[in-house]
C-alpha cells in the first residue's frame, strides 16, 4: 500500500511540475519574438507569404492560443486573411479525458479561391512543384490500424467521449470564389454563426446568418436560422428543434424584386437505425404555403409515410411576388387558383403518393403517382372533371395586328425557299432514343371533358405503356360530336431506327359540328366513320413523311357539301348542251348527298385515293387524286355523272343523250388555302362531256330514223296480208295496236 500511496504522489508530482512549468514559459516566453522564424519556415515550405500582423497569445489557465491579422498571400494575391483567431481549452479537462472548450471564436476569416482559365485552382499551387506527396502509405496487410485496439481487451466497446464547448463564435466570414474561363464568381460572406453550452447529450442554442451571392445569373440570398440542436454522446442521434429559418432572395431571377421563403418545424434522424422524422414542417415561398410530417425508415431502401399539402394560392399572385410578366390568357379568370394535397407512403425503395388531389382554378385532378427509386419506374392514374385549354391560351390578336401579312422569313419557308445556310442546316432528331430506352411507364389518363381549339371531346380515357424503348398507346379514346373515336399507337425506339404505328377508329362523328369548332369551316357535314392504318419509321420528320405507309377508309351518311352547288355546276353543263340559259336563281350554297365513301392511300409524300363516290340527287360523284404532303399541293378531279332528273329548270333537262353524261369538276392548289375556292367547274374537260353528247344525239336520231323507216316498212307489210284475208275486223284490230 505505502508503494502505490508512493507512486500516486509521484504521478500527481509530476503533473504539478509539468504544470508550473507550462505556466512559467506562458509567463516569460512572449511568441510574438518568433513571427519571423514561423513565416519563414511556412515560405520555405509552400508557396504562400506568411504575414503575420497582429500579436500572438497564449495562456495556460484556461490553455488557450490567440492570433490576430495574419494574412496568406499566394503568388502576390490575397488567399486567406483573418483578423482574429481565440481558441481556449480547460486544462483540468484533458487531465480527465473530457475535454471542455471554453471558447472558439473567429472573426474575419476571408479566402479567395480562382481557378485560373487552364482549370487549375489556386488551392492547388500551394505546395511547390516536385513536392513529394504527403498522403500516408497504406498498411501492409500484416499490419493493423490503430482504430483496431479501440476496444477494450474484454472485448466490449471503448467508452463514449466526454465533450462539451461553452462557446462557439465565428463573425464576419467569407469566401470568394472566381473561375477565370466562364466569367463565373460565388461569395458566401457577412458567415456568422453562434452556439453556447454545446455538450452531446444535451440541447444548446444555434443561430446562423449568411449571404450567398453570384453574378451568372445574378443572384443573392440572405439567410437567418435558428433552432436548438442535440446530438447524443455516440454521435448517431441527432434531432433540431423549433427550426426557424428565413431567406431573402433577390436578383435577375425575381426580376428585381424581393421574394421571402422560410422553413420551420423539427427533424429527427437516428443514424444506426436509419430512421428520420420530419414534424411539422411548415414552408414558405413568397405566396406559398407548404405543409408535411414525414417518417422514414431506412436510407439504402427508404420506406416512406406522411403528408403533403400545399394549401390554395394564386399562380399570379405569386409570378407577380416573383418579379415575372402575367401570363396573358384569353380569360383573365383562369390562374386565380391551385392546390395540392397527398399522402405519402410506398413500400421500401419505392415512392406512392395515394389519395392526390391537384386543383386548377375549376379543374380538379385525382388519383396515384408511384416512383421506383432504383428503375425510375413511373405508375400514374389521374382522373379529371373537366379542363377549357382555350381558356388559357394567348388572346386572340385584334385589328390590324390580326392582319398583318406573315413576316419574310415564314413566308419564304411557306414558299418553300430559304437561304443558304438554311437549307444546309441539319435536320435534328425528333426523340431521344436513349431516354426512352430507360422509360418504364404505366400511365392511366381520364377527363370528363376537354375543350382544346374550341374542340369538344368528352369521357376521354388513355393508358399509356413504355418498357425498354416500346412505347405503347394502348387505348386513347371519347366522345366527340355525337359519335366516338380511339386511337392506338406504337413506338419501337428499340432501334436506331425506331418505327411508328397507328391505328384510329372513328364512329358516326358529325363533320359539321367538328369543323365548325375546329376551324370555323362548314364545308362538308354528315356522319363520319373512319378506319387508318398507318406505319413509318424514322426519327426525323423528313424520314417520317418519306416512309410513310397506310390506308384510311372512310364514309359519311347522310351529308352534304357546303358552300359548293354541285347541281349548279351540273346543271351549267347540262344547259351547255341545251344550248340554253338557266333562268333558275334560288340554287341554294350547299348539295345534299345520301352517302359519300373512299379509300385513301399513303404511299410516303403522296396521298392517294381513286374510289371517291357519293350519291347526289339525280347524279352520282365519282372522284379521284392526289395530294402532295411535301409541297401541300391537291390535284384532285371530280366527274358529276347524270343518272336522272337534277333540277326543275328547263335548261336543266336530262334528255335521252344526256342521260349518263359526266359533268367534270377540278380541285386544285394549296390544301392550305380556303377550302371552298380549291373547286370550279372544269371547262376544259367538259368540252370532252360535249363530243359525248353530240355523239349521244346523233346515235339517237339515226336510232330514232331506223325504227321510223322498220315501222313504215312493217305496216306496208301487214297491209298487203290483210287485204288478202277475208275477215276485215282483225285488219282493224291490228292497225289499231300497231298505231297505239
Amino acid at each position: 500500500m505505502k508503494a502505490l500511496r508512493y507512486l500516486l504522489i509521484a504521478v500527481v508530482a509530476i503533473i504539478l511540475l509539468v504544470a508550473a512549468a507550462i505556466l512559467i514559459a506562458t509567463l516569460v516566453i512572449d511568441p510574438n519574438t518568433y513571427k519571423p522564424q514561423i513565416e519563414k519556415v511556412v515560405e520555405d515550405k509552400t508557396n504562400l507569404d506568411l504575414i503575420l500582423e497582429g500579436d500572438i497569445g497564449w495562456s495556460f489557465i484556461p490553455i488557450g492560443l490567440e492570433l490576430n491579422n495574419v494574412e496568406a498571400r499566394l503568388e502576390d494575391k490575397p488567399f486567406v486573411k483573418l483578423n482574429r483567431l481565440v481558441a481556449e481549452v480547460d486544462f483540468w479537462s484533458l487531465i480527465t479525458m473530457s475535454p471542455a472548450v471554453d471558447q472558439f471564436t473567429l472573426d474575419g476569416l476571408d479566402a479567395n479561391l480562382v481557378k485560373n482559365a487552364q482549370g487549375q485552382g489556386n488551392w492547388e499551387r500551394i505546395m511547390p512543384e516536385g513536392e513529394p506527396s504527403e498522403a500516408p502509405t497504406e498498411p501492409q496487410p500484416s499490419e493493423q490500424p490503430a482504430t483496431d485496439t479501440a476496444a477494450t481487451e474484454d472485448g466490449g466497446e471503448s467508452e463514449p467521449l466526454q465533450f462539451e464547448v461553452e462557446e462557439i463564435g465565428i463573425s464576419n466570414a467569407a469566401l470568394h470564389y472566381t473561375d477565370e474561363a466562364t466569367g463565373q464568381s460565388v461569395t458566401i460572406e457577412d458567415v456568422s454563426v453562434s452556439a453556447t453550452g454545446i455538450a452531446l447529450g444535451q440541447t444548446f442554442p444555434l443561430q446562423a446568418s449568411f449571404r450567398f451571392a453570384t453574378n451568372q445569373p445574378e443572384f443573392a440570398i440572405n439567410a437567418q436560422i435558428s433552432a436548438q440542436m442535440t446530438a447524443n454522446e455516440a454521435l448517431n442521434q441527432f434531432q433540431i428543434q423549433d427550426l426557424d429559418s428565413s431567406f431573402d432572395m433577390t436578383g435577375e431571377p425575381f426580376g428585381g424584386e424581393t421574394v421571402n421563403a422560410g422553413v420551420s418545424g423539427d427533424i429527427t434522424a437516428n443514424l444506426d437505425a436509419e430512421t428520420a422524422s420530419l414534424s411539422d414542417i411548415a414552408a414558405s415561398f413568397a405566396n406559398v404555403d407548404l405543409t408535411t410530417s414525414l417518417e422514414v425508415q431506412g436510407f439504402s431502401e427508404p420506406k416512406l409515410a406522411g403528408q403533403l399539402t400545399v394549401a390554395e394560392f394564386s399562380p399570379r399572385e405569386l409570378l407577380k411576388a416573383m418579379g415575372q410578366s402575367d401570363i396573358e390568357t384569353s380569360d383573365e379568370a383562369v390562374l386565380q387558383s391551385a392546390s395540392f394535397s397527398t399522402d405519402i407512403g410506398g413500400e421500401p425503395g419505392q415512392i406512392a403518393l395515394d389519395n392526390m388531389n391537384l386543383s386548377l382554378d375549376e379543374t380538379t385532378f385525382t388519383g396515384r403517382f408511384g416512383l421506383g427509386l432504383e428503375n425510375t419506374a413511373i405508375s400514374l392514374n389521374l382522373q379529371g372533371n373537366a379542363l377549357n385549354v382555350d381558356r388559357y391560351l394567348p388572346p386572340e390578336p385584334e385589328g390590324e395586328q390580326a392582319n398583318e401579312p406573315a413576316t419574310e422569313s415564314s413566308g419564304e419557308a411557306r414558299g418553300g425557299t430559304s437561304t443558304a445556310s438554311e437549307a444546309a442546316a441539319p435536320e435534328s432528331e425528333l426523340l431521344p432514343l436513349e431516354t426512352l430506352r430507360g422509360l418504364a411507364l404505366d400511365i392511366n389518363f381520364g377527363l370528363g371533358e376537354l375543350v382544346a381549339s374550341n374542340l369538344t371531346i368528352t369521357d376521354i380515357s388513355s393508358k399509356i405503356t413504355a418498357n425498354n424503348g416500346l412505347i405503347k398507346v394502348e387505348q386513347f379514346g371519347g366522345n366527340l360530336y355525337e359519335g366516338d373515336f380511339n386511337v392506338t399507337a406504337t413506338l419501337d425506339a428499340r432501334k436506331d431506327n425506331p418505327t411508328w404505328k397507328i391505328s384510329e377508329r372513328a364512329n358516326n362523328i358529325q363533320t359539321l359540328s367538328l369543323l365548325t369548332d375546329l376551324a370555323d369551316m362548314t364545308l362538308l357535314s354528315g356522319g363520319a366513320n373512319l378506319t387508318a392504318d398507318i406505319t413509318t419509321q424514322g426519327n426525323r420528320l423528313s424520314a417520317l413523311k418519306q416512309n410513310a405507309q397506310g390506308e384510311v377508309r372512310f364514309d359519311l351518311e347522310k351529308g352534304s357539301f357546303n358552300k359548293m352547288n354541285l347541281t349548279q355546276m351540273a346543271c351549267q353543263g347540262i344547259a351547255l348542251a341545251n344550248r340554253e340559259s338557266l333562268t333558275a336563281t334560288d340554287w341554294g350554297d350547299s348539295t345534299p348527298f345520301n352517302d359519300m365513301s373512299g379509300l385513301i392511300k399513303i404511299d410516303g409524300n403522296t396521298v392517294n385515293n381513286t374510289n371517291l363516290t357519293a350519291a347526289l340527287a339525280g347524279m352520282r360523284l365519282d372522284g379521284n387524286g392526289t395530294v402532295n404532303m411535301q409541297s401541300s399541293q391537291l390535284d384532285y378531279e371530280l366527274g358529276l355523272r347524270v343518272v336522272g332528273e337534277i333540277h326543275r329548270d328547263e335548261a336543266c333537262r336530262v334528255t335521252e343523250y344526256v342521260k349518263g353524261a359526266v359533268i367534270p369538276v377540278e380541285c386544285r392548289g394549296d390544301i392550305a388555302g380556303e377550302p371552298a375556292k380549291l373547286c370550279s367547274f372544269d371547262g376544259s374537260r367538259f368540252r370532252d362531256t360535249l363530243k359525248t353528247m353530240a355523239a349521244n344525239a346523233a346515235s339517237e336520231k339515226a336510232k330514232k330514223e331506223l325504227n321510223r323507216a322498220i315501222d313504215d316498212k312493217l305496216g306496208e307489210k301487214l297491209e298487203e296480208k290483210l287485204d288478202k284475208e277475208s275477215s276485215g275486223k282483225v285488219k282493224d284490230a291490228l292497225k289499231g295496236l300497231f298505231n297505239q
